[in-house]
């Protein structure tokens, strides 16, 4: 059943057009010579990338998948659409249970389905197939042999695995070094368990480790452990996956504080087990996703009334403080205020995660700064000093005189940055604690050394996979010897016509003589098709929206514990959509820039010029075809195109 609009929407007000009343001529001189049999203008199928991929750091293949999901694109024989989806999907990303919860989702953002009424929820449908797959146990396919090879990897995060597992799928094995005790980097050590669930985690990193030849070290800190010339003599590559593990304090008076601590410290030590309850009064300074994670994490914990009076709120986070489950469930509620320089509608977390903090019972104070940070006698944080700010373009804020205040506090969490912990690796450090990388992912006048992640330059989880799955492929190529040609401008994983062709038994005959050029009876090329979607992005103007009806998006349900039930509560918020939301919801999916078959341009051709494929012939992508003896230049196959894939192109 379709759940309550996360936005208000009037059905009536549903009424596109692609042209208006009054309108009499064309909108540019190009459409204005394509008119009736004088244009000499004939439709060609052109594939362009949807925004959604495009706004994809991973740049997964969604629409592919959506087409799977929906029932479009069907799977090989002896396989499930869930499988086929699954494994479309993780050509890009190969940790979909885990992106589905935690990626802020600007695939979302990009969708032109918002142009209707709501975008298509990415998220929740990636979410069922990750799911899915972990409960069947899919695995993951690569070469048997490898090529001998050695390659490490710094850094058994999302970068790290990922790369890990795109390098045994070109057929190369990998050393992974991570001075955790477990992989997973920021997914294990830094979000919290209600966010990524566990063992959905590790089924997705074993997953990866049981492609074979992929070897774990942890527990060893590359530059304290082990050296770079030491991996430079045993490697024939190296790639730095080591994220961001040192946290930026509060550039203000007295953040030195023994009880001030970073968000990394904070989320590692909860994440890790050693600590298991916060403090009774914790200000949070930040408002992104990390910040978001403090204070959930804190009003969950709560706080222990101290047993001796040498333990201190941040003995918790260092985990000098041993506890038992029978101490934690004395716990009692924390206080805990967020705050913010910008407002709540401008922080830079996902507006949900705001507002399920506030329902969570944390107090968010936007629009201020820090001032200073108020010490008592002993040289601890008694309070932190505040003041509202305004923000000049450079986005540098200014305390506004006379506004100051003071927040009583027992442990201050500085969530405003992170930067990399590169003590023994100083050769790398580009001087801003980051490693320099560029555009193939090349750490910077160190042949063999790649880079890839937050260590780069800190964003989202998904950012890492995409950095990832290129740096893969430049060590392959580094590793053969190859060119590194230039990256493409829409740099994505693409759909690929040809190689669904092959996938069908229909693959185009050799090439065989210059002679056969222009021909339309040739069988060596795909003929009135091509692939632009390497350049340009299909945008929702080039779209007939009006083809598209009124459709609710399927909205997963959430568990958030309201502020009297929060203390102790570490189940799982998002609840995921069952089998029938889950392909109702992929219906929703507009295909931007592809054919989905819905027959308007064969149903509005008034010359009959435009026909189906012959079924045993067809592939997604190849439904249509044109016979240019019937075809008169009207283009109203291009017009009522719902997807824009239709270009009237071909011709004088």
């Amino acid at each position: 059943m379709a759940t309550p609009w996360s936005k208000t929407y009037r059905a009536e007000n549903h009424t596109f057009r692609k042209f208006k009343e009054g309108e009499s001529t064309w909108s540019n001189w190009e459409a204005s010579i394509f008119v009736a049999d004088t244009s000499h203008k004939c439709p060609t199928y052109v594939h362009r990338t949807p925004p959604c991929q495009g706004s994809c750091p991973a740049g997964e293949d969604i629409r592919g998948w959506l087409q799977i999901v929906r029932g479009i694109e069907k799977p090989p024989e002896g396989m499930s659409w869930q499988e086929y989806a699954f494994r479309r999907s993780t050509n890009a990303n190969p940790f979909p249970a885990q992106m589905g919860r935690v990626c802020p989702a600007p695939c979302q953002d990009g969708c032109n389905r918002n142009e209707v009424e709501d975008f298509v929820h990415i998220n929740a449908i990636e979410q069922y197939l990750g799911d899915y797959a972990n409960e069947q146990g899919f695995r993951f396919e690569c070469p048997e042999q490898v090529s001998g090879k050695k390659i490490a990897i710094i850094g058994g995060g999302p970068a790290g695995m990922t790369a890990a597992y795109q390098l045994r799928r070109k057929g190369h094995g990998s050393t992974i070094f991570d001075d955790h005790a477990e992989l997973g980097g920021m997914m294990r050590y830094g979000i919290p368990g209600y966010r990524v669930p566990r063992d959905n985690l590790g089924k997705e990193i074993q997953r990866i480790i049981d492609m074979g030849s992929i070897e774990v070290r942890t527990e060893i800190k590359v530059g304290k452990d082990i050296t770079i010339e030491e991996l430079e003599n045993q490697f024939d590559a190296i790639l730095w996956t080591i994220g961001c593990q040192n946290g930026r304090p509060l550039p203000v008076a007295g953040s030195d504080a023994p009880n001030c601590i970073t968000g990394v410290q904070f989320l590692d030590a909860f994440n890790s087990g050693r600590m298991q309850a916060a403090a009774k009064r914790v200000v949070c300074v930040g408002g992104g996703d990390t910040s978001i994670d403090v204070v959930s994490v804190a009003r969950r914990m709560g706080h222990i009334q101290t047993f001796h009076p040498n333990e201190r709120a941040e003995d918790f986070v260092h985990g000098f403080v041993a506890h038992d489950a029978a101490t934690a469930a004395k716990a009692e509620g924390a206080e805990v205020t967020l705050t913010s320089l910008f407002k709540k509608e401008e922080m830079t977390a996902a507006e949900h995660e705001v507002q399920d903090a506030l329902t969570e019972g944390v107090t968010i104070l936007d629009g201020v700064m820090p001032v200073e940070v108020l010490l008592n006698d002993a040289g601890r944080a008694r309070a932190l000093k505040m003041a509202k700010c305004t923000i000049d373009a450079k986005g540098i804020p200014t305390p506004v005189e006379g506004t100051g205040f003071e927040l009583e506090c027992d442990l201050v969490v500085s969530a405003i940055g992170q930067g990399g912990e590169l003590s023994g690796l100083e050769v790398l450090n580009n001087g801003r604690g980051f490693i320099n990388a560029d555009n193939h992912y090349r750490a910077s006048d160190r042949a063999g050394h790649f880079v890839a992640g937050d260590i780069v330059r800190p964003h989202l989880l998904t950012t890492a996979i995409g950095q990832a799955s290129i740096a893969a492929q430049s060590i392959d190529n580094y590793l053969k010897g190859d060119e590194f040609g230039k990256r493409p401008k829409v740099d994505v994983h693409h759909f690929n016509l040809l190689n669904k062709l092959r996938e069908r038994g229909l693959e185009p005959e050799e090439y065989k003589s210059v002679q056969d050029w222009g021909t339309c009876e040739a069988d060596w090329a795909i003929h009135n098709f091509e692939d632009r979607s390497a350049h340009e992005i299909v945008h929702a103007e080039e779209l007939f929206l009006g083809h598209f009806g009124y459709v609710p998006r399927y909205v997963r349900s959430e568990e958030v514990p309201t502020a009297e039930a929060v203390l102790g509560h570490f189940k799982e918020r998002l609840i995921g959509l069952g089998e029938e939301e889950t392909i109702a919801e992929a219906k929703r999916c507009m295909s931007c820039g592809m054919c989905f078959e819905c027959d308007n341009c064969v149903i509005f051709c008034p010359q009959d010029a435009v026909f189906r494929v012959k079924k045993d012939k067809s592939a997604i992508g190849r439904y249509v075809d044109t016979d240019y003896n019937r075809c008169v230049g009207c283009h109203i196959c291009a017009d009522v195109c719902p997807t824009g894939y239709i270009d009237m192109g071909l011709g004088e």
